[in-house]
């Protein structure tokens, strides 16, 4: 399918140095590569559109985390003992959680993210970024209507909680290393386990689809900030609190808790920029 290619920002597409990772079992895609993969899978235009599209903004969200998770480990050692980024940072009992309403941070906003806190260690940006571009490539294959005909793309709701899993087994296919795979599969909602799968009657094999990495747990926290609805749209951090507190209280807390990790980037700007609705 042809479709109008929405490329990352300054991010090399030719192949480049591949991450150290552990023993390999396939290869590490390079951009050029990934886009190939969404334009194979994709069943019209207008599919990829949206979400390739999605997919390079929730890359361009995940760089942004990762640049400020690691600006906050280089300064360390730097920092003041009370200073936030050192600490969890949760709200004292009784008071309502927010991570909008922290002690004022030692460091200044990176990239346009604002609070956080220092990482155990370097993210690695390139690897987190790769699986960014591949996370929601699944979910071509959960659509009720693909917009072949011209008509509103449409996703089939009773099987779009598939998508990591079905996007997982493309990328394997294709020979993708597993390290890469397991972001298509480790990123749907906050952290879904399989207390979650099991109470809630999903239509997954009961199993955990949490992030197993610091990169995988960024890129799930980025897609939170970003909707495949049509048209599409950007969501702010009490936007999505508002969606995750359907899910339970204990829902609503992972979010605001991996929020007040990896601060918050400035989404109104990234609506600006993208030329999306914002809510």
């Amino acid at each position: 399918m042809g479709g109008h290619r929405m490329r990352l920002e300054g991010w090399p597409t030719a192949r480049g140095s591949t991450p150290r990772l552990g023993r390999m079992t396939g290869f590490i895609p390079t951009l050029a590569q990934i886009d190939e993969m969404h334009h194979a899978i994709s069943p019209s235009d207008a599919a990829y559109d949206l979400i390739h599209t999605h997919c390079v903004i929730v890359a361009t969200i995940t760089r942004q985390l990762v640049r400020r998770q690691n600006a906050l480990f280089v300064r360390r050692c730097t920092l003041p003992q009370d200073a936030p980024e050192l600490a969890s940072r949760r709200p004292d009992a009784g008071a309502e959680p927010s991570p909008l309403m922290l002690d004022a941070p030692v460091v200044p906003p990176t990239d346009g993210v604002r609070d956080g806190t220092v990482p155990p260690r370097l993210l690695d940006a390139r690897m987190a970024v790769i699986g960014a571009m591949v996370h929601d490539i699944g979910t071509y294959r959960v659509l009720a209507h693909d917009g072949s005909d011209g008509e509103p793309l449409r996703f089939d709701g009773p099987r779009y909680i598939q998508h990591g899993l079905l996007g997982y087994r493309y990328l394997l296919e294709q020979g993708v290393d597993e390290a890469v795979a397991a972001f298509a599969r480790n990123h749907t909602g906050v952290g879904l386990t399989r207390e979650d799968v099991e109470r809630q009657g999903l239509a997954l094999p009961p199993d955990d689809y949490a992030p197993t990495t610091l990169e995988q747990e960024v890129v799930m926290v980025a897609d939170k900030y970003h909707s495949k609805s049509v048209p599409p749209k950007f969501l702010t951090v009490e936007a999505y609190t508002k969606k995750a507190a359907r899910f339970g209280e204990g829902n609503k807390r992972r979010w605001l808790d991996v929020v007040a990790k990896y601060g918050v980037p400035d989404i109104p700007a990234l609506a600006k920029r993208f030329d999306m609705r914002l809510v």
